[in-house]
């Protein structure tokens, strides 16, 4: 599958200059979304910029699908606010809405042809035919499908049928595109393909954009910033680096990536206590002596092997900061690294999974049972209040 040839309203290539500043495009204040006594959503409120790609990311039933039919006008809020460019659209029906839409469904008419489908909406908006024409044209080179016009829905693979329900939701040139988890439905392949040609062509259309997705890989890679959903309300917002790097709560913590949970000790302003040994970690405003859970990505923990240096040469590593002697209970092999799980059984049977690349695992001659010694770098240590991380 080859990339989207876009020529349409290209932005300018950057430069390494500071990007121009965004003009506030869709803001929504105090929303709520009940359905009887069920509150799907909660106090929402929410800034996207102009020409920007944001990701609803949460798990499932956390409202995401919800508030993108709010926005559309599907599920009209029960109370709070909507703007779109400037215009309050909070009590307007959605035929007078400007956005496009994709499924994740597709939802493709299966009676019409590939171009029949594309032109549907400009035919409901009364253009004229020869510039109907034209713009189906042009959208079938965009999506890299110029030969498929005359087939029908069913003739189509899966991949193939959602560039067409993409070209169809644009044909319009709507100010703003809805995208309710398009990829879901296709295979492993072909999604990861897909989303780097939906980026490559909203980045080259300009068009503000927002994709639901329950796919964390999904959102970090396409998203600009990252809204992350639970139970109806807001985590975070924040751009995938800040999200993933700095989560604001257990939850996001525990939802993006993987995360290691220790059940810790607070003390004092950047201290931690974890199985009777005090680590330094990010500041964290708790009380001392508050229990807490100590969070650590895989990829952060750094190995340091044992070899065949003197019996107390591990006592001797450990005893520096943020160091802990562990062994080797598992490891698993995943292609371009190693997953260890380690085992601190003398001091509280602490359980720690780490990513180890493979020149360390060769160059350590790390394998289960052995002895290791591992460093926790205080600045990736992060204290939250304990407490399920629900979801």
């Amino acid at each position: 599958m080859g990339y989207l040839s876009v020529q349409a309203r290209e932005r300018p290539l950057d430069t390494g200059d500071a990007a121009p500043a965004r003009n506030n495009y869709l803001r929504i204040e105090n929303l709520w979304k009940a359905f009887g006594n069920f509150i799907a959503l909660r106090e929402i409120g929410l800034t996207v910029e102009e020409g920007e790609f944001i990701c609803f990311l949460g798990p499932s039933g956390c409202g995401k699908t919800t508030l993108l039919r709010a926005i559309a006008g599907l599920d009209p809020q029960s109370r709070g606010s909507i703007e779109q460019a400037g215009q309050d659209i909070s009590d307007l029906p959605t035929s007078k809405r400007d956005f496009g839409i994709v499924f994740q469904s597709y939802a493709l008419f299966p009676n019409l042809t590939i171009e029949r489908n594309i032109a549907f909406g400009l035919e409901n908006a009364g253009r004229p035919r020869a510039e109907i024409d034209k713009r189906v044209t042009d959208l079938l080179e965009l999506v890299g499908l110029p030969d498929q016009g005359r087939k029908y829905p069913a003739q189509l693979s899966g991949g193939q049928q959602q560039r067409i329900a993409l070209a169809r939701a644009i044909a319009t040139e709507p100010g703003l595109l809805l995208l309710d988890e398009p990829l879901s439905a296709l295979d492993a392949k072909v999604r990861i393909s897909l989303r780097h040609e939906i980026k490559e062509l909203q980045r080259k259309l300009g068009i503000t954009t927002i994709m639901v997705t329950h796919d964390q890989e999904e959102g970090l890679s396409m998203g600009d910033r990252i809204v992350v959903m639970n139970h109806g309300v807001i985590e975070q917002v924040g751009t995938p680096m800040e999200v993933y790097r700095e989560p604001s709560s257990l939850f996001v913590a525990d939802f993006i990536g993987e995360m290691n949970q220790i059940p810790a000790i607070a003390r004092g302003k950047d201290k931690v206590e974890i199985s009777g040994r005090v680590l330094t970690c990010s500041k964290h405003g708790l009380a001392d002596g508050d229990a807490v859970i100590a969070t650590v990505r895989p990829e952060d923990v750094i190995p340091h092997g044992i070899g065949a240096r003197s019996p107390g040469a591990i006592d001797h590593i450990s005893e520096q900061e943020n160091c802990l002697p562990v062994r080797v209970a598992e490891m698993e092999f995943l292609g371009s690294f190693w997953r260890a799980r380690l085992t601190d059984e003398g001091a509280g049977d602490i359980h720690v999974e780490c990513n180890f690349s493979i020149n360390a695992v060769r160059r350590m001659a790390i394998a289960p049972g052995k002895e290791l010694v591992i460093e926790i770098p205080s600045n990736r240590l992060k204290l939250f209040t304990a407490g399920k991380a629900d979801g």
